[in-house]
């Protein structure tokens, strides 16, 4: 079977959608099947397999578009037609500019089509000040999402329930929805790892992701200046972004002693496996691939109770949450793993438990089982599709 992956976001492993799409065109390599890529990557030109789209600039917006590792492709309907002649199936990403050029496409050609729910309308308001939290713009975003681009899927990969939940309300449709965890990475395993000596007998609480307003790295600093053990704890920050010198100026003001640093793959898996706790301070997560790899090394979760946070979901005691944005309610919770270390280390044996069950493999053959199902029923038929003619492609 020839599936085409259609990825705006591929490149390096730095975000979720990123790992996504490599884990899922691995596994459909593994399964046998031929994968074309279609993306805006400049370095897999001349790749096999590869088809390589320019870059769109979308002006004022470009700092935020550059900040979230995020390349946009300009869609170009020859090289996707080229991408698409002969596939079986094509496999969407995300509801981006080419994304959405490319249903229509593949809807045109009678391709079978599945799709990802990557990306919810908070990561987008997040970005643009008194939008964050409206309700109303959330609505016509995911109608926006339905209307231009899921409208055209036979089937959609949801990794969470809440996701798929929230947007067949919001969006007032529902769909053929499979819900599948993006799965826990396989080079993240529990093991014995060495501390640093620089860490004493530090409680090392890590806290994961680009350095911006939605993932609220502040409110793991806030709680510290709120938490009885202040001196006693060492907070770790990898990764890297534009409120860098926010946090650090904040950090310095009271007393904190944090690390920032942006840390590689095998960095990371150690650094989870020996540290005490995890922080999931963003507001806004589908699933957080980096929370999962976290639980997976027995790094024990504490996360944001936001209603836009699929991860909280995965809270196996009220302690692994804390009250929503509340950095007094998140100083609570680490207070309460610092005077219970017997049970901090029965938990982290509980989630390792609970990883075994969201492994890569096993996601990865429920996402090449569904894209083979589909395929092998094909398109379809959508009576709200009122595409009908070629030139329609061309209107947006």
């Amino acid at each position: 079977m020839v599936v085409t992956v259609v990825a705006d976001v591929l490149g390096e492993q730095s975000n979720g959608v990123t790992i996504c799409a490599l884990n899922l065109i691995h596994a459909l390599k593994e399964a046998g099947h031929t994968v074309r890529v279609l993306c805006a990557d400049e370095d897999k030109k001349g790749v096999e397999g590869y088809y390589v789209l320019p870059s769109i600039n979308v002006g004022p917006f470009q700092k935020i578009v550059d900040e979230n590792g995020v390349v946009l492709a300009k869609p170009d309907v020859l090289e996707i037609c080229r991408a698409f002649r002969g596939a079986d199936l094509v496999h969407i990403m995300a509801p981006f500019p080419m994304g959405r050029v490319a249903a229509k496409i593949a809807h045109l050609l009678n391709i079978p089509i599945t799709m990802g729910f990557h990306v919810q309308p908070k990561n987008v308001t997040a970005h643009f000040v008194g939008t964050f939290r409206s309700r109303f713009i959330s609505n016509l975003l995911f109608k926006d999402f339905w209307k231009h681009f899921y409208i055209y899927a036979d089937a959609v990969h949801y990794p969470i329930l809440f996701i798929r939940d929230s947007f067949e309300s919001a969006c007032g449709h529902r769909t053929n929805g499979y819900v599948i965890s993006n799965g826990t990475p396989k080079d993240f395993l529990p093991r014995n790892v060495e501390r640093p000596l620089e860490w004493g007998d530090k409680f090392v609480i890590v806290c994961t992701g680009r350095y911006s307003k939605e993932k609220k790295q502040i409110l793991l600093l806030k709680a510290l200046t709120h938490s009885k053990y202040k001196d006693r704890i060492l907070p770790i920050f990898p990764g890297q972004g534009r409120k860098e010198k926010q946090l650090k100026n904040y950090a310095k003001r009271h007393h904190l002693h944090p690390i920032f640093k942006l840390f590689g793959r095998e960095e990371m898996s150690d650094l989870l496996n020996a540290a005490d706790l995890y922080v999931l301070s963003s507001e806004a997560e589908i699933e957080s691939v980096a929370c999962l790899e976290a639980m997976t090394c027995g790094a024990v979760p504490v996360m944001n109770n936001s209603p836009w946070n699929g991860n909280r979901s995965y809270a196996l005691h009220p302690e692994n949450l804390f009250a929503k944005n509340n950095p007094r309610d998140l100083a609570r919770k680490i207070d309460y793993w610092i005077e219970h270390p017997e049970r901090l280390k029965e938990v982290k044996k509980e989630y390792i438990e609970f990883s075994n069950g969201m492994t890569i493999e096993l996601s990865m053959r429920k996402m090449v089982a569904m894209i083979e199902e589909v395929a092998h029923h094909g398109k379809r038929g959508n009576e709200e599709v009122l595409l009908s003619e070629p030139e329609r492609v061309f209107e947006e």
